[in-house]
């Protein structure tokens, strides 16, 4: 029993160096806005909502292109990429300093120290 205990602990002390994957999680909200309001937001993954603005759960690590459609308006896309940004950076050193190898691997397969950019996005549709 003593063992089971020891290994559960080891277990969790590994999982909770991954710091940015456990205060971040591998996915965010990427947040869109148009002018005009009132497009339809489709990206290169399939995701979609039907009006701006609105906002699409996304893997942190995503890349993908979004087209915005509105009748009377021209189509629009935004390419869409990532950046470690200021969170993730602080949780990797945080590995980094409690020692955790494991954890930055996690962090680094899960894309929790990333950061959509630009997030939020702003389109502006032509007319016609």
């Amino acid at each position: 029993m003593k063992i089971v205990r020891l290994l559960a602990l080891g277990a969790f002390a590994l999982s909770a160096t991954a710091c940015a994957t456990v205060t971040r999680g591998s996915n965010t909200a990427w947040q869109v806005t148009s002018d005009p309001s009132g497009a339809k937001v489709e990206t290169s993954h399939g995701h979609q909502c039907p009006a701006t603005p609105c906002s699409i759960k996304m893997k942190r690590k995503s890349e993908f292109t979004a087209t915005l459609t509105k009748p009377g308006y021209k189509p629009a896309t935004v390419s869409v990429t990532n950046k470690v940004g200021t969170g993730g950076g602080a949780g990797m050193a945080g590995n980094v300093l409690v020692g955790g190898i494991i954890g930055a691997g996690v962090d680094v397969a899960t894309g929790a120290m990333l950061d959509l950019t630009p997030n939020p996005a702003h389109v502006t549709l032509e007319k016609q």
